[in-house]
This record gives C-alpha cells, sequence and structure tokens, in this order.
C-alpha cells in the first residue's frame, strides 16, 4: 500500500493517467488497434471485461508488433489532441506547490512526444510535471520486448506502486479507464470519467466526474484555497 504522509510530505499530489485522459482520445488502445488489430480485437474486449489481466493481454499485443515498426507506433501520437485545460491545471497546481505525477499504462516514448510539444508563452508540460512512470520498450530484437519498473501481478504498470514512492496527506487521482481503477480505489479524490465511472458505480466506490480539467481545477479550487 501506498505510504501516508510524514512532515516532509506536501500535503497534496496529483496523479494523472495519459491515454484517454491527458489525451483526448485513448491513444494506446488506437495504436495497439492501428498496429496489432487482430489481435487488439481479440484481447482488448477480454481486457475491459477483466477476463484476461492487463499485464497479459498488453504484453501479448505489443510482443507481436515487429520492432521496425515502433517509430511509426510512436509518430501515432504526433497530432492526437490533448483535452482542454490542461495548461490551467498545471498553473493552477504550481501556484499552490502541488506536484503532477504522470502515470501511464502505455509507452513512455508517446508520453514523453506529447508533453514535449511547444507551449506558446510557456514552458513545454515535460518541464513541469514531477515524474513520467510508464512502459519502456526494448527493440533490439525483429519483436518488441516489453519492460516495466512497475510491473504487478496483474498490471505491466502497477499504478499503486507508483503512488507508494509519493506520499501525500492527500492524494488525488484523474483517470479515464481500466488501468485507473486500482489508482482510484488507493486515492483520497478520485476524478473520474468514461469507463472507469462504469467501474467505480460498480464498486460503489464516490468519485468526481469530470468532462475537462477546467472542471479538474475548478473543483480542486473549492477544496484547496490558494496560501497568503
Amino acid at each position: 500500500m501506498p505510504l501516508k504522509s510524514d512532515s516532509n510530505s506536501p500535503k497534496q499530489i496529483v496523479f494523472c493517467d495519459f491515454d484517454g485522459t491527458i489525451t483526448a482520445v485513448e491513444t494506446f488502445a488506437g495504436m495497439l488497434k492501428a498496429f496489432a488489430p487482430d489481435l487488439s480485437a481479440k484481447l482488448l474486449p477480454e481486457m475491459y471485461a477483466k477476463r484476461l489481466t492487463l499485464r497479459e493481454g498488453v504484453r501479448k499485443i505489443l510482443e507481436a508488433i515487429p520492432s521496425a515498426r515502433y517509430p511509426e507506433m510512436i509518430d501515432y501520437v504526433e497530432h492526437q489532441p490533448t483535452r482542454p485545460g490542461l495548461d490551467e491545471l498545471v498553473d493552477f497546481l504550481d501556484v499552490r506547490g502541488i506536484p503532477i505525477h504522470i502515470i501511464s499504462g502505455g509507452l513512455r516514448e508517446m508520453v514523453e512526444k506529447v508533453l514535449s510539444r511547444q507551449n506558446e508563452g510557456k514552458k513545454p508540460l515535460i518541464e513541469r510535471v514531477a515524474s513520467i512512470s510508464a512502459m519502456e520498450i526494448d527493440t533490439s530484437g525483429d519483436y518488441l520486448r516489453v519492460h516495466s519498473e512497475f510491473e504487478g501481478d496483474i498490471e505491466l504498470v502497477a499504478k499503486v506502486w507508483v503512488m507508494a514512492k509519493y506520499p501525500a496527506a492527500e492524494q488525488i487521482a484523474i483517470g479515464d479507464s481500466l488501468t485507473d481503477i486500482n489508482m482510484a480505489l488507493q486515492a483520497d479524490v478520485v476524478f473520474a470519467r468514461d469507463r472507469l465511472v462504469k467501474y467505480l458505480d460498480a464498486e460503489n466506490q464516490p468519485y468526481i466526474p469530470w468532462r475537462d480539467f477546467f472542471d479538474v481545477r475548478d473543483a480542486l479550487s473549492e477544496r484547496i484555497p490558494q496560501q497568503r
């Protein structure tokens, strides 16, 4: 279980999913469907229904893709839009000294590519987030090989393990889908949309619904006033 705060820990920490949360569409699932369509059609529904673990299903799909196609996979996110209000949420968190950690069940290079986009008048978001946790890919063989520092029993990226590295009095999670369930069950405050809402409803777990990051910022502004 994640450690709770001590005297040196921040009061709040935000943990934010990437695919379908920061991006306005499910970029990772979309990429899998584009580069391994037959296997994705077979295995993705099994994962969404929780009949197959993310660890097993995602690894099978990724490791069926030739390494030579990896650059195309990363380029897949080149023009994928981000959800409105992300910069404004990060501005809000910066003012209050609240770090935001990005935890993705997808590929690190896809996350870095999107967060490295130039923001007019501002630093790229990759320079403003506290950390990025996601899968790494080995392309040295004929087919991709997956590596994850946080590989768990059922997930390739066990998000609660990442949370355990960053204790706080209040851990805030933002997510949208299957890979965010355990993170949401562990967090003190949860912002949920799309599939994650259905999963949490089934578990009778509380959450705050959101459409874009302006909603998240506005809800947090009521909970966390600016210190003077």
